[in-house]
């Protein structure tokens, strides 16, 4: 195998209880990615499309993710990558955490896989470090695994999967203004108070047990955030608006995707998400702002060949 195609999923991160520990992969919105060997014995961006993206292997969060791939196998291979971006830089919805796992995904592969997709998340996570200044891998993770994917440690790092309830959609709105990471990450304090933990870890914990129970309006009332949401949503137009939209149309939950402006509605069944997302194409499309909007199931299988 000298080339392959890829589709490289967009992420939800957080998801509102579960700041940098906890993702979800989405099926229909990513990026597609074309992998080839090359005789060169080095790595080159030969094309990027969708998006002005730096096309030089050491900026770009493809490239350093792939360079730390290779530098594990101590491999002279040389590989062509081209980056077809559908997902936008700064939206919110896993955008570097796509093109980095897409990247490592194909190389492994061409290479008759030498490592699982579990190992891979820690060189993707390298793409996350040049994006944002943070090895996160609350996105790299469910893009590489699929579905929910839990971290429970970085040092040493191990990521847990999850189990998908069948009824599951994701609703995205994504305002067409950009929110770089790094800015974002940056107004965050550093410190919370006892009593914002214990509500937080509450939370995170009641959410993953209704992962496993498929426990619909437990997931709802576990989806509040008390320490970075209220931060963050003051740089989301509409934020409280779209919320109380999403809730009284039957959304089990409403939040920020990442670090923004992206949010996303939780909903139970295809009929409902359908609801949510008109009502809020409905609300949006009287504002002063271009926007997409996404309906989604959630992705099981993460990267995958195209």
């Amino acid at each position: 195998m000298d080339e392959l195609k890829v589709f490289a999923p967009a992420t939800v991160a957080n998801l509102s209880c579960g700041f940098d520990v906890l993702g979800c992969c989405l099926d229909n919105v990513g990026d597609e990615m074309i992998i080839r060997k090359n005789d060169l014995g080095k790595l080159r961006i030969t094309k990027i499309t969708g998006q002005d993206l730096p096309m030089e292997i050491d900026k770009n969060v493809a490239g350093v993710a792939v360079i730390a791939l290779l530098e594990a196998l101590e491999s002279n291979q040389g590989f062509d990558i081209e980056i077809h971006k559908k997902i936008k830089a700064g939206s919110g919805i896993g955008s570097s955490a796509a093109s980095s796992a897409g990247a490592v995904f194909a190389v492994n592969k061409i290479l008759g896989e030498p490592f699982s997709n579990k190992e891979l998340i820690a060189f993707a996570m390298q793409g996350e470090l040049l994006a944002s200044g943070n090895a996160h891998a609350d996105n790299v993770a469910p893009a590489l695994l699929g579905g929910f994917s839990l971290v429970r440690s970085y040092d040493p790092l191990e990521i847990i999967s999850l189990p998908v309830p069948d009824d599951l959609r994701f609703v995205i709105l994504h305002p067409l203004i950009e929110i770089k990471t790094r800015d974002s990450r940056s107004i965050i304090k550093q410190s919370v108070s006892l009593k914002q933990a214990i509500h937080q870890w509450g939370n995170l914990g009641a959410f993953v047990s209704a992962l496993y129970s498929s426990d619909y309006e437990l997931l709802g009332r576990s989806l509040t955030d008390e320490i970075v949401e209220p931060i963050r949503s003051i740089l989301i137009p509409y934020f409280d608006e779209l919320d109380k939209i999403s809730l009284e149309n039957g959304a089990l939950g409403f939040g920020i995707s990442g670090s923004g402006p992206s949010v996303f509605a939780l909903c139970k069944g295809e009929s409902n998400a359908l609801k949510v997302k008109n009502a809020i194409q409905e609300f949006y499309e009287n504002k002063d702002i271009d926007f997409e909007l996404h309906l989604s199931e959630i992705n099981k299988k993460g990267v995958k060949i195209v």
